[in-house]
């Protein structure tokens, strides 16, 4: 693999204590914040938080320390 490729993965998150559709907004923007973040998807009744990233840039760790500081616990999900 040559530096200049870059390999996406998706990673699925399950958070809690979303409260308000704001809290949608909020947890998009902070992780699209992030180094080699690509396509956020926050889903406010299920707490489901989708997130395309470049691994090498931005790790699983990273995505939930992120949410984590808004002051929802995540924890990655299989589905």
């Amino acid at each position: 693999m040559s530096t200049d490729e870059i390999t996406t993965t998706h990673t699925v998150l399950r958070a809690e204590g979303f409260s308000c559709p704001s809290c949608v907004a909020k947890v998009t923007g902070a992780l699209q914040k992030l180094p080699g973040v690509g396509d956020v998807t926050v889903h406010f009744a299920s707490g489901r938080i989708e997130a395309d990233h470049d691994e090498a840039r931005t790790g699983v760790d990273d995505l939930i320390a992120a949410v984590g500081k808004l002051g929802y616990p995540a924890t990655p999900s299989a589905f």
